[in-house]
């Protein structure tokens, strides 16, 4: 292993490790949604590694288009700033839907009471919801819809320091070097998005008031708009 290789993959793995964690949006999602709709730890950590995978693939795959059609650094990175543009704007569309429609859902499983008459004469009064936890059949099917639009939006999401980490090796044309650093900068983007995701899960389960619950689906649509919203009008 050579001094230049220590540094190069030294720089891969800081670079992807702050960009990850610089970036709420590699990781808020998972945490707003998985609390919002009940997922478990296993179901949860597996949607964040196929986001995180298809996240960093699609970078490496026009990364691996550009040089090996001579694609200048430079417009590869104008494409990656529109795809960014795009997955940003699909997460902040996606979350005004979800915070409408979690605002409806709340809105509609508001506490309400029912009297019950009995035939001895006593009454009593019954308080319950129709919370989230009474799932019906037809559920499943927009789960997955919500699976799906996180996928695509993390399919457009750029890893916007990773075609510029590559222009070192792609120069001196050493392959098996661009491929550690790909695998480096990957695993350590997808592993990063993992951990902050499962201590966040098990921090947040210990939070069972029933009116966070209730307000669940708002609070995941509200997240997701701010992350989108970051993107866009601050740059994060």
């Amino acid at each position: 292993m050579t001094l230049s290789f220590s540094i190069l993959a030294g720089t891969a793995f800081l670079i992807a490790l702050i960009h990850t964690v610089l970036g709420p949006d590699h990781y808020l999602p998972f945490i707003a949604l998985s609390r919002s709709r009940n997922w478990s730890v296993k179901k949860t950590l597996l949607i964040t590694l196929v986001c995180g995978a298809g996240h960093v693939l699609s970078s490496i795959i026009l990364g691996a288009i550009g040089f090996t059609f001579g694609i200048a650094v430079t417009q590869l990175k104008t494409i990656e700033a529109y795809r960014g543009e795009i997955a940003a704007w699909l997460l902040f569309v996606f979350g005004i839907t979800y915070l409408i429609w979690g605002i409806h859902r709340a809105v509609k499983n508001k506490p309400h009471r029912h009297m019950h008459h009995h035939g001895d004469g006593t009454e009593h009064v019954h308080k319950h919801t129709h919370n989230d936890k009474h799932i019906h059949v037809h559920d499943s099917g927009r789960k997955k819809i919500t699976t799906w639009i996180l996928f695509i939006i993390f399919i457009f999401g750029p890893c916007e320091a990773f075609i510029p980490l590559l222009m070192f090796p792609a120069f001196d044309s050493n392959a098996m070097t661009m491929i550690a650093i790909t695998l480096i900068f990957s695993i350590t983007t997808i592993a990063t998005m993992m951990v902050i995701v499962t201590l966040s899960y098990y921090g947040l389960s210990r939070l069972t008031n029933p009116k966070i619950g209730r307000f669940g689906h708002p609070t995941a649509g509200a997240v997701l708009v701010l992350c989108g919203a970051a993107i866009l009008f601050i740059g994060l």
